[in-house]
């Protein structure tokens, strides 16, 4: 159980923090893009996306999107989504409305000039975009980003609300089988405790070391 918990958290912590990333560059694109459409949909995501509980997003995608979907298909059943797809969905979803806002002050902080000299060379918008500013943004961004992601692992111990086979989820199965609630949860606080304060360390480093050749 543990093992396989450890591996499952692992995968969703990865998948969904690229995933998130991804569709959080674009949308925060979208949110500096003169087309106010993409502007206002972006900004209306990311303030929804944040205001509302994960493990609300949670159960809503996991009780209601077959239902969702079985109208929309016009089945007379509801389309079974899992535990484990629905939170890689979820998570993607969430996580993207965090790494958007992000991006988006990585993507302010590099200094405009370097988009008139991009462009006076010849490049456009989008080779700009992707050879130019973004990795400066993602150099300047990165122990926020990396620090999200840790938060990340940290919330995908709600998976477990929703018969999630990760890491709470093993202890928590483990727990009620030996009757050792006090003992595994513990157990459980450890592990986060020390994964997160070993991460939060590296991070810190690398922000030391990402100020310092900044100089």
């Amino acid at each position: 159980y543990i093992l396989e918990g450890v591996k499952y958290t692992i995968e969703l912590t990865i998948i969904t923090a690229v995933g998130g990333l991804i569709l959080g560059t674009g949308l925060a694109l979208c949110r500096l893009s003169t087309s106010k459409i993409l502007s206002e949909f972006s900004k209306l995501y990311t303030n929804l996306m944040r205001a509302v509980p994960l493990v609300l997003v949670l159960f809503w995608f996991f009780l209601l999107m077959p239902e969702v979907l079985k109208v929309l298909l016009r089945l007379d059943h509801p389309v079974m989504i899992g535990a484990e797809m629905t939170a890689i969905i979820t998570f993607v979803l969430f996580e993207a409305a965090y790494f958007a806002e992000i991006m988006r002050a990585g993507i302010q902080s590099v200094s405009k000039g370097q988009m008139s000299a991009a462009m006076a060379l010849g490049l456009r918008y989008g080779q700009t975009m992707r050879y130019v500013i973004l990795p400066q943004a993602v150099r300047n961004m990165l122990p926020v980003l990396l620090t999200q992601t840790i938060i990340l692992f940290q919330d995908t111990s709600l998976v477990y609300v929703i018969s999630g086979n990760d890491f709470m989820g093993a202890v928590s199965k483990i727990a009620q089988r030996d009757g050792q609630l006090v003992l595994m949860y513990s157990f459980a606080a450890v592990c986060y405790l020390t994964v997160s304060v070993s991460l939060s360390m590296l991070v810190r480093r690398l922000q030391r070391k990402i100020a310092v050749a900044a100089r």
